[in-house]
């Protein structure tokens, strides 16, 4: 999608169609148009509701307030709208809050993700025939917008909502065609392109590195694991960055349970269960294009859980790479023991400011706190506070869920140091941030947060900015965490 910032009044630029942002139901409005045929339809400009005028070739939709996230759901809903017609351009004036750029920024992001269709399988596809969209800076309030500032803002909207549609179509592709080595493979080509350093860790380099808990949950499937580490050192900067940032994630690339196999139902979408590893690599993406002045490591571990005659078993004992022996009672509580190793393996590779790991983790998280958030854990309250706000800045929703000692006591083993999962249905979530805490280490403690976006990460219809199925969760949440700690280190 072509995207272009003119001075030039809307009414000068030549599109298909203009879309029309009603603010809180104010339609005497000079951009409003056509407040008869609104009133004749019916329209109430509520959030999000639209109004397409094909005789007028204007699209019409409701925005509650001129917060980001309303102008990013709302930009997202008009795309929607215009899907299936024949419309190629659009054309759309500026809308900030008080001459906040950042909203034009949400504006964008919101066009982009609202086009977005995974239709790869589709014999025929319904995809977005918009090819481009002309931004004036003609703005609501009659504000004066610098057009340099706006441009910074649309090309970091640009790179975002791409990395988060980059992350959506890993995770919408079928286990057959995304493996382990496949995500390798994905990996290797973002370097490639972005100038990231990539080193991919094979069976034999993960056996070295004594990452046994990992390995014996890939055992049984035809797909041999790899450990993904992504490497951004930034480019364009005479110091050296101040701040370091690791983040891990869960890259199951597919979850049949193993022996404690899942019922058939919830079988369905686990190719899902790499949103995680997924996420990091979009993350991993979007940095190196901003090129942001931070060092960032990014690692994945990427591993099938399947069937067979040599898959791990309830009652086995596994060691993980920090030495700590696990009492396996369910062999579906997998992707902690991938986490286990691999946070051990991120923190032995380098001495990070901050930690943060994704995970599709538990469905749990979604009783807890719903389909559309994220559960954040982690021992520091400062940093748990951090990942909640930036999340929310960024458009996505999270929560804090708060450690107990309580829970804590229940994933203690009689026969080893600790058991992949809890002798009580409840508090799972909790449960499962506080068993890969086990595998954090004393001087990484207070740095390190938990992000359980099984909620967010693939929901089976659309809502806000995002469509059916995978929504690129944890993506926009951490790179506008990553953007305001290189501020900070600037400075």
């Amino acid at each position: 999608m072509n995207l272009e910032l003119t001075i030039a009044k809307t009414n000068e630029i030549k599109s298909d169609i203009e879309v029309i942002f009603v603010i809180d139901n104010n339609l005497k409005h000079h951009f409003v148009q056509d407040k008869k045929l609104l009133k004749k339809s019916g329209f109430s400009s509520s959030q999000d509701e639209t109004c397409l005028l094909v005789s007028k070739n204007r699209l019409y939709v409701g925005v509650s307030t001129l917060e980001s996230k309303n102008l990013r759901t709302a930009a997202a809903s008009a795309c929607k709208t215009l899907l299936g017609t024949k419309y190629k351009s659009i054309k759309v004036a500026s809308y900030t809050n008080k001459g906040c750029t950042y909203a034009m920024r949400a504006m964008v992001e919101g066009f982009i993700l609202g086009a977005y269709r995974f239709e790869n399988y589709k014999s025929k596809k319904n995809e977005s025939k918009i090819t481009h969209i002309s931004i004036s800076l003609e703005e609501y309030n009659n504000v004066t917008l610098d057009i340099e500032k706006i441009s910074q803002q649309v090309h970091k909207a640009q790179i975002i909502a791409d990395a988060t549609n980059f992350t959506r179509d890993i995770v919408n592709t079928p286990p057959e065609d995304c493996y382990p080595d496949v995500m390798a493979s994905i990996a290797e080509n973002i370097a490639k392109d972005t100038g990231l350093d990539c080193h991919i860790l094979k069976p034999k380099k993960l056996k070295k590195e004594k990452m046994e808990t990992l390995l014996a949950v890939a055992r049984a499937s035809r797909h041999a694991p790899r450990v993904i580490h992504l490497v951004h050192k930034p480019k364009n900067t005479k110091q050296k960055p101040t701040k370091v940032v690791t983040l891990v994630g869960k890259g199951l690339t597919y979850d049949s349970g193993g022996l404690s196999l899942k019922p058939a139902d919830f079988m369905v979408n686990m190719k899902s269960d790499k949103g995680g590893g997924s996420a990091v690599l979009g993350i991993m993406k979007a940095v190196a294009e901003l090129d942001l002045p931070i060092e960032v490591h990014g690692f994945v571990g990427a591993v099938e859980n399947m069937i067979g005659g040599d898959a791990y078993k309830p009652d086995d004992v596994l060691v993980a790479k920090n030495g700590k022996t696990i009492e396996i009672r369910n062999t579906d509580a997998e992707g902690r023991l991938v986490l286990a190793d691999v946070l051990c393996y991120a923190q032995q590779e380098v001495k990070s400011d901050y930690l943060f790991d994704f995970a599709t983790l538990t469905g749990a998280s979604v009783v807890a706190v719903g389909h559309y958030t994220s559960s954040i854990m982690g021992h520091n309250k400062e940093v748990q506070n951090l990942v909640v706000n930036e999340a929310h800045h960024a458009g996505e929703l999270a929560t804090a869920l708060d450690f107990n000692p309580y829970l804590k006591k229940t994933i203690k083993s009689e026969i080893a140091d600790i058991c992949n999962i809890s002798n009580t249905r409840y508090g799972g979530a909790i449960t499962a941030g506080q068993f890969l805490s086990e595998f954090v280490d004393k001087k990484h403690t207070e740095k390190w947060a938990h992000i359980d976006i099984a909620g967010p990460a693939f929901v089976e219809h659309a809502w806000g900015e995002n469509p059916h199925g995978a929504s690129g969760a944890g993506v926009r949440m951490m790179v506008k965490l990553l953007e305001n700690l290189s501020k900070k280190s600037a400075k």
